[in-house]
């Protein structure tokens, strides 16, 4: 059977409940998730008590922005659940530099003439930590853009007039704190990383040193080619080759629950290795 280990609901920026999102695993013939919202562990309790109503695995997560080399990396922390630890406190901080990262991009935006208020946004994000698609939503409906995809191109991409970058962990202090909670960092989607082969190999080996646990080669948007070569390199670095679909719902309509864009399969003796990691 398969599992999907990426998993976003409408506590971060996914138009989905958690229990919806357990919902439509189940439907997909899952036997395992993982939910990852960005910054927040608050969907947790409810997708861990949906999960053990359907019979199904459950690892809680988050999904963190780090810096690693000057550049954005994504990082996905498994077996986290709310409350107090060394990891868990530092996502309030996180939490409050996406807020005033937000309150800078509505100031922005407003001085390219694009006259949109944070309350608006705010009520997009619903009960959700407020990220950028959810002010591409409400610039395609104010009509100044006609896709996520143009909101981003031409304001919120980095480099763009009303990209504002973030309070982040760097790579190193992720691991380490996350090791200190108990739980196992895996590097997501590391195609955006923009980094040659032999970059990858050297650049995660040193990261493997402190405590990495693995790298996502299981992706929706990849290629077989690709998910086999980040296999290869994990199984070189003796880490775990994870997966999953990255769902958002409506947000990347474009990739659905355990099958991402539609040939994805991720094992389910990937649960089993990061529970062996941990």
């Amino acid at each position: 059977m398969a599992v999907d280990l990426h998993l976003h609901s409408y506590f971060s920026d996914g138009s989905e409940s958690p229990t919806t999102v357990v919902e439509m695993a189940v439907a997909a013939g899952l036997s395992g998730i993982a939910l990852t919202d960005h910054d927040v562990l608050d969907g947790v309790p409810e997708a861990k008590a949906a999960a053990a109503n359907h019979g199904i695995r459950f690892i809680g997560g988050t999904e963190l922005s780090v810096l690693w080399r000057k550049q954005s990396m994504h990082m996905l922390v498994y077996f986290l659940e709310p409350g107090e630890g060394p990891i868990q406190d530092r996502l309030e901080e996180l939490r409050r530099g996406r807020h005033e990262r937000n309150l800078e991009i509505v100031n922005r935006l407003q001085e390219l003439g694009l006259t949109i208020t944070y309350e608006e946004v705010a009520q997009e994000a619903g009960t959700g930590v407020v990220g950028r698609p959810h002010f591409a939503s409400v610039l395609i409906a104010r009509g100044f853009v006609d896709s996520a995809q143009a909101a981003f191109d031409r304001y919120l991409a980095a480099g763009r007039p009303a990209y504002v970058p973030r309070l982040r962990l760097t790579a190193e202090e992720a691991i380490s704190l996350s090791r200190e909670s108990g739980a196992v960092p895996v590097i997501a989607h590391p195609h955006t990383l923009h980094l040659r082969a032999d970059e990858f190999a050297t650049g995660f080996r040193e990261l493997v040193a402190c405590g990495l646990g693995g790298i996502e080669a299981y992706y929706g948007e990849y290629s077989p080619e690709m998910r086999n070569r980040i296999a290869e390199i994990c199984a070189g670095l003796g880490i775990v080759a994870t997966g999953g679909s990255d769902f958002h719902g409506t947000y990347k309509d474009h990739l659905a629950v355990g099958i991402g864009t539609g040939d994805l399969r991720v094992p389910d003796i990937v649960m089993d290795q990061l529970e062996q990691i941990r």
